[in-house]
């Protein structure tokens, strides 16, 4: 009978060789790890960038013309207080998306080494935790070590330095965009897998599964979308803060009209930073996640239209 480190192991592995298949085209000889054949909606979802461009915020009221005048309302009271949004495909991997992009590119914009070498602490730190949970190397070294090199690539100064164009067409290539989303997934399902205690009443009463059940099928298959599960998990394995602002139809019990978000604040953020917002803010719509750009940002409407 196999112990629970070597079926954490194999499922891994399978999931990492379904992705890396998909690269290499040699899924046919590992046909129980490929996905299924894309329904209608992936074909549609297919044709949108896996990251967009930049878009004023009046691209987002133009969906909603024919809709719910409180969605309406709420838009216009997000274009009060954001510049942009950025799509991403609504493929499952949104939220890793949005995620990846937003901040490789406060990285890239910011020039924060210090933040370069906090965050590769954080990632050797996620590291042992997966080969102490009992996944091999060869599972998920290849994603950790294509998100240290986008890291070490977006700052400038040497021969390896990479434009804000060039991040923009590594994060729309499928051989780098779903690699890092793969790297982002491992991380969420070890802290999950590592603090089981502390999740598994969330998870028992999201999907009525284990941890372990819920890492098989819910975070480490490339395509299944995320919640506050996942976002918390990847905030604090990493340290990163992350602000969700979220679009839909509540309402205030006075019957006003008002923008809710959450603020994902990593596990240890002293009181000083976390009096400060995240400079991750992602738009949640019902299964789907986009970035946003604060309008308090000059960076950010230098960059609009890109």
């Amino acid at each position: 009978m196999q112990n629970q480190n070597d079926m954490v192991k194999d499922e891994a592995e399978v999931a990492a060789a379904s992705i890396k298949c998909e690269e290499w085209g040699t899924c046919s000889s590992l046909e129980d790890a490929s996905m299924d054949q894309p329904s209608f909606q992936e074909d549609e979802s297919a044709k949108v960038p896996y990251v967009g461009d930049k878009e004023p915020l009046s691209s987002l009221a133009a969906e909603y013309q024919s809709g719910s005048p409180i969605l309406l309302e709420k838009i216009k009271i997000l274009d009060n207080q954001y510049i942009a949004i950025r799509r991403t495909r609504g493929d499952g991997n949104c939220f890793f998306r949005s995620f990846m992009f937003s901040y490789l590119e406060h990285i890239l914009e910011s020039q924060d080494r210090a933040e370069v070498d906090r965050i590769k602490v954080n990632v050797e730190k996620c590291r042992k935790t997966l080969q102490n949970l009992g996944y091999t190397d060869f599972t998920f070294e290849d994603f950790f070590a294509l998100f240290l090199e986008q890291l070490g690539d977006i700052l400038q100064g040497s021969e390896e330095s990479i434009s804000y164009d060039e991040l923009v067409k590594r994060s729309r290539d499928q051989s780098v965009s779903d690699y890092i989303v793969m790297f982002f997934r491992f991380v969420t399902a070890g802290d999950i897998r590592t603090r089981a205690d502390f999740f598994e009443p969330f998870i028992a009463g999201l999907s009525n599964t284990t941890v372990d059940q819920f890492c098989k099928s819910s975070v480490e298959p490339m395509g299944e979308e995320s919640d506050h599960i996942h976002i918390t998990a990847l905030s604090d394995a990493l340290g990163v803060a992350i602000r969700v602002v979220y679009l839909d139809r509540s309402s205030c019990d006075n019957g006003g009209v008002t923008v809710n978000h959450h603020d994902f604040v990593p596990v240890g953020t002293n009181e000083k930073e976390e009096a400060s917002a995240p400079f991750i803010t992602l738009l949640y719509r019902p299964g789907h996640y986009d970035i946003l750009y604060p309008k308090s940002s000059c960076k950010v409407s230098e960059n609009v239209g890109k």
